[in-house]
Order: C-alpha cells, then structure tokens, then sequence
C-alpha cells in the first residue's frame, strides 16, 4: 500500500488508494469509507498532504475532515479600528438563500451598530455567532455559505475546531470538522476523545482559605466571612459566585482614620470608631462597545497626545441678527429648510479658519505633519443611551450653511436609530463639540482625537454686561470656546 503513494500518483490513484488503506487497516468502517469517497472531492488537496509529507493515517485523517464545497466567513472588520464586535441580531435564518449584497446580520463596533451584508450568493449553512454574541474577535469563524442548497444538511452538527474559531479574514474554503453522522476515522484523537482522568486537586493547608481574587475583594467589600462560606472551585477554592447568596455584614473590623474632632464627636455620642461600615447595595452596569471605545480614546489622548487649552470670549450679537435675518428670508420663500441654528454658524466659521489656519487642520504622523486640503469636521451628536458620537461633516468648508444643517439633522437621525456607519464617523479633520442646548455648561475641556490636531468646544450662549466703545455698559450675548491644541503643531504658530 505505502509503494503505491509515489511521487508521481495520480489524485485518482491516490483517493483509490487512500479509501483501499482505510478498508485494509479497519474492515468494520466499509461504511466511513463510503462516506470518505463521497463526500472528499478535494483531491488536490490529498495530493498537497502527501507533498508535504504526511503519513498514511495523517492524510486518511486529514481527508476525511472535508466537507463539501463552501466558504467560512469571519468576523469582519467593520472599521479601522475595531478588534471585536458584539452580534445583535441576524437578519437571515439557516438554509436562507442569499444574494450578493443581503444584509446578513447587525454587528455593533466601536462605534456604531452597522449591517454586515453577504459577500457572495449562495445559501447560510451554518450561524456559529449567535445573537447575543459579546466581544467576537476580528477573525474569528462567523458563518458559513455553500453554493448549493443540498449541501446545507452536511453542516447540521458542525463544530469549529480551535483552527475553525480563529481564522484569517479570506473566503478560501478550508478543511472542516467532521459531522457527526460519519463514522470515525482509523486513528482520529479528535473523533475518538479520549476522557482525561482528573485527580482530584490537593487540598489546601490547614487553616489557609483558598480564594480568588475577585472573591476576596467581593468579601471584603461586604464584610463576609469566609469560614463559612464552602468554596466550588478546585479543592473547595471560593469563587466569586459563591458569594452571590452569602448575607454579608455591612460592617467590618479595622483600623479607621480619623480626626480629633471626629474622635472629640465620636465619645460625645459613643460611637464606635474600631469599625468601619461600607454600602452593600451594588449594581453593575454593562458598557457598549461604543462606550468601551469612547473610554479608550479618552485614555490613549490623555497619555498620548501632549495638549493645552486656549479659552476666549465671542460676541454673537453680530452673529444673532444674521441667523434671524436668514431664517426670516427661508420662512418667506416658504422654503423646506429648516430653521439655522447657532451651530451651524460655529461649524461654518472652524471651516473656514481651518482653511486659513493649515495647522489647525493637520494630521501628526508620527514622523511627519500632514496639512489637509479638505475640511471634514467631527460633529458630537448624541444617541439613544446618551452617548456622543462624532460623524463627519465633508467638506464643510465648501457648504453652506443650510446643507449643513440638513446633513447634521440626518446625521442625528442616525444616532437615535444606531445606524451610523463607519464610513459616516471616519475621517474628521478637526472636532467641534457644541453644548450649547446644555443650559448652565459655560465651558469644557474636550479632548483630541488622534491623528488631529484640534478640538473646539463651545459652552452654553449666555448674556453678559461688557464695556462698549463709548466707556459705558451693554448686554450682549457671548459664548466661552475652548481651543484644545496638541502641542506638536501649534505651539511655534502661536
């Protein structure tokens, strides 16, 4: 049998020999051989095992792993910058056909929730994500598509093996586990696993409680005691989930810090000052992936990215009437735009400083700064939960100020529902954050967002009493701005 696999075997000869090994060596599987002929119709790839070296058993082994013809799809990136993703919900149901271009499921990023649409027709054999799914590396085996419809049942019990559950981001079918309705190959560990025998952990020292760290932060902070708490990890170690049901005490033994008055107040009343009391009342709150990535941000530009503030004064009377006198034109032309707002003029004015300004509308590059051309300006908008968001506002220098305040009004559109895209938050040049619907907010540090070079944050507009020309006093209306700065760009501008 071995003479036969020679170097110049044909693949015919070579699966005619491979399922002849598999009778030889297991008479009993005539049936897994059967099952081997029909469904291995990759012979190529059998020859590319015995190229590479494999043994009989290895390639045998191997072979009868393929599935029929169909495509992995991973965990796709939906953005620059995002590693994993949450799965909300999937559109399509296994054994749907699909078409090029079907929205499949819904992923949520670091930024947004997006659509994650088919990238090729054919049918949804197999979801390995659920709905529900947290934290799925980029990468990671999502689903799977076959061409045709009769090889949907081959996937029924399909696995992804630690090879399947992280793979590259191609669409190359590659080798699958073997469904259960096979019988097992001659020398398989993964079809025949072997049960390991777990001896029993050993137990802890007399007198030493084993516990996790968690646990023993959880005991701690509700003052329980741990001798009487029995443990369900390895050799009786407390988990934190032995605790879930534990009646604390709210109070816990300790040395405890205080003032003479404090301990002048204390004897006065007989209070006790050898314990120390703490809340037991908790709730953890799960955080968004788009909260997740917020704070990231917020941490990679507080430790990255050296800045300074700038803090100024505007007058808007000026500005005010020229809103009022545009808004009076558009509801006399009984025109469909809606109304300007001051926002629109504080976007409309960065863009056009940013093109007389280059550095403020720079990228750093690390070995290099890049000035752009373009003014695309990060709006902050909220969504549903509260959150901000930034989508892009292109070419902002170029519009006027009634297409900006439509595309914002789309823009925010899309926040409530949670359909931004990445293509509508990558990108910005420079950031504007308006709290000016925050009434009591004067002012803000805002922070940068890599690779730009400015963020603009405008507190609420307010009136105050200012010195006029003529030496006397006038109310007028003012905003307070913030020009967060990196440090790199401007500091030899200013």
């Amino acid at each position: 049998m071995f003479k036969l696999l020679s170097a110049n075997i044909s693949s015919h000869r070579l699966l005619r020999s491979a399922s002849l090994a598999l009778w030889l060596t297991k008479p009993a599987s005539s049936v897994a051989s059967n099952v081997f002929m029909r469904r291995y119709t990759c012979s190529s790839a059998l020859l590319e095992s015995y190229n590479a070296g494999k043994s009989v058993n290895e390639i045998l082994r191997n072979a009868r792993y393929y599935l029929p013809q169909h495509t992995p799809i991973p965990m796709p990136a939906m953005s620059p910058t995002m590693k994993q993703g949450n799965i909300v919900s999937w559109k399509k149901k296994e054994g749907d056909k699909l078409t090029e271009g079907d929205l499949m499921c819904e992923i949520e990023t670091d930024k947004a929730v997006m659509g994650f649409e088919a990238p090729e027709d054919g049918y949804l054999a197999k979801i390995i994500l659920g709905e529900g799914t947290k934290d799925a590396p980029v990468g990671k085996l999502l689903c799977i598509i076959v061409p045709e419809q009769s090889d949907i049942a081959a996937f029924a019990n399909f696995t992804p093996t630690g090879s399947d559950a992280a793979m590259p981001s191609s669409t190359t079918p590659v080798a699958s586990s073997q469904p259960q309705s096979a019988a097992p190959p001659p020398s398989p560990p993964q079809t025949a696993p072997i049960q390991p025998v777990v001896s029993a952990p050993p137990s802890a020292p007399q007198g030493h409680i084993g516990i996790t760290p968690y646990a023993k932060k959880l005991a701690q902070e509700r003052g329980i005691n741990l001798q009487d708490v029995k443990g369900s990890g390895p050799g009786g170690r407390i988990l934190g989930s032995d605790l879930s049901t534990v009646g604390g005490s709210s109070v816990r033994s300790g040395p405890v810090f205080s003032t003479p008055y404090a301990r002048k107040l204390a004897a006065e009343k007989g209070v006790s000052l050898s314990v120390r009391c703490y809340s037991t009342g908790v709730v953890d709150m799960p955080l968004s992936a788009e909260r997740m990535a917020a704070a990231q941000r917020a941490i990679d530009s507080k430790r990255s990215i050296p800045n300074y503030y700038l803090s100024s004064f505007i007058c808007l009377d000026e500005t005010m009437k020229l809103k009022d006198k545009i808004n009076s034109l558009l509801s006399s032309s009984k025109s469909d735009s809606a109304e300007i707002t001051l926002n629109e003029f504080i976007l409309k004015a960065s863009a056009v400083a940013c093109t007389r300004i280059k550095e403020a509308n720079s990228f750093f590059m690390d070995t290099f700064i890049r000035q752009n051309n373009n003014v695309d300006i990060s709006v902050a908008v909220k969504t549903a939960s509260g959150d901000l968001v930034y989508p892009v506002v292109f070419d902002a220098h170029l519009k006027g100020l009634t297409t900006i305040r439509q595309e914002i009004d789309a823009m925010k559109a899309k926040a409530m529902e949670g359909s931004l895209s990445a293509q509508d938050t990558e990108g910005g040049t420079f950031t504007v954050s308006n709290m000016g619907d925050c009434s009591g907010v004067q002012n803000f540090a805002a922070i940068i967002f890599a690779p730009q070079a400015c963020h603009l944050a405008v507190g609420h507009p307010e009136k105050r009493v200012i010195p006029n020309a003529d030496g006397g006093w006038d109310i007028a209306f003012v905003i307070e701005v913030n020009h967060l700065i990196r440090f790199k760009f401007l500091s030899d501008y200013w």
